[in-house]
């Protein structure tokens, strides 16, 4: 009976944390839901993929992965933290398009003269508390928050922990003009003291302007949810963001699909894409492309060139850390595709002949 009362204590415990704590967002509203209720894309009371997307989470097929988790893999994550390059924003936003890759799927790029950070995740661990979960590889980032100037737009691909994390938007949400999400991520924002006109929401190929720059949120092959109860309640998405002279698409989290040859008929070519490559395996691949399907899924929407994202930052799956870019690399050479492979905190300047190739994991791999 003591057993009993103990194991009771902790679920309730846990549900109120659970339904209490900011970390976990907002659902969104009855009268929100109306809405969607005219939209494509949304049906049952909840959104939905393109095509069939099934991810196998029944114990009979999850039997074997929990073996391979339990059987550990010394190589799932660096042995050291991973070097990174400092990196210092300048105060007057370049007019030229310049990437930093930040590790992950956390990106900057400076696009005619404004500022725009995709999915920033900057926390210690993707989880809710963050000191459970795997940490950063890198330890610490390239920058300090608290020294980033003012950033003219956040876009957020969808409400996982490892795009949108609590701690991060409280941070930086006092530096951000504004905020371009999918439907039902404004909900998240808004309890986290994000005032609402401060922040667009888009279901998928709706076309937005922000001083000057146009963005496209675009589909992909995914899921969302940041609790037990509210899975696929909000959207999720790619994103097409276009300047005077540069068009760059971001993958957001996507498994393969048809949407990546639309999005290459309505809005390609692209300058540069930045493709999911890492966190994959056979059970849940609808969700998240293998390497391989990275390169293809670049010539689909007919990039130019490719830089690989979703890796480098956190162990998210059973593979080797070094995995994603390997297989990337390989695929990218023997398909012709241009793949450019920057450290964490390296910047790339479109059109630049001298796009970086290094292959600094490797020695990080072989300390």
């Amino acid at each position: 009976m003591v057993l009993l009362g103990f194991l009771l204590v902790i679920v309730t415990a846990v549900f109120l944390f659970m339904m209490i704590h900011p970390v976990f967002g907002k659902k969104p509203s009855k009268q929100e839901v109306n809405t969607y209720e005219t939209i494509k894309n949304y049906k049952d009371g909840v959104f939905t993929n393109q095509i069939e997307t099934v991810m196998t989470t029944d114990l009979r097929s999850m039997l074997p992965v929990l073996k391979e988790f339990l059987s550990g893999n010394p190589n799932r994550q660096p042995k050291k933290a991973i070097p990174i390059n400092s990196f210092q924003l300048p105060e007057e936003a370049n007019q030229e398009t310049r990437v930093t890759w930040f590790g992950h799927s956390a990106l900057l790029i400076e696009m005619d003269g404004k500022r725009i950070l995709i999915d920033p995740m900057f926390g210690s661990a993707p989880s809710p508390v963050p000191w459970f979960g795997n940490k950063r590889y890198s330890k610490e980032l390239p920058f300090k928050i608290e020294e980033l100037p003012q950033v003219d737009l956040v876009v957020l691909s969808h409400d996982h922990y490892d795009h949108l994390d609590y701690g991060t938007i409280k941070q930086l949400k006092h530096k951000v003009k504004n905020f371009a999400v999918p439907l039902g991520v404004a909900g998240h924002l808004k309890r986290w003291g994000v005032e609402p006109d401060r922040i667009k929401e888009c279901n998928w190929w709706d076309e937005i302007q922000f001083s000057g720059i146009s963005l496209v949120c675009s589909p992909a092959r995914h899921f969302s949810g940041r609790s037990i109860s509210d899975r696929n309640s909000t959207l999720w998405c790619s994103w097409i963001i276009q300047g005077k002279d540069s068009n760059i698409y971001f993958s957001g989290d996507s498994g393969y699909g048809p949407h990546f040859k639309e999005i290459g008929k309505r809005y390609g070519p692209f300058d540069l894409t930045l493709m999911e490559c890492g966190q994959y395996h056979e059970k849940w691949a609808a969700i998240h492309m293998m390497p391989e399907e990275t390169v293809q899924a670049h010539l689909d929407v007919s990039g130019k060139v490719m830089l690989p994202i979703h890796w480098g930052a956190f162990t998210l799956s059973l593979h080797d850390w070094t995995d994603p870019v390997e297989r990337a690399v390989n695929a990218a050479i023997l398909s012709n595709v241009q793949i450019c492979t920057p450290q964490i905190g390296e910047t790339v300047t479109l059109g630049s002949e001298f796009l970086s190739s290094s292959t600094w994991w490797r020695e990080n791999k072989n300390r």
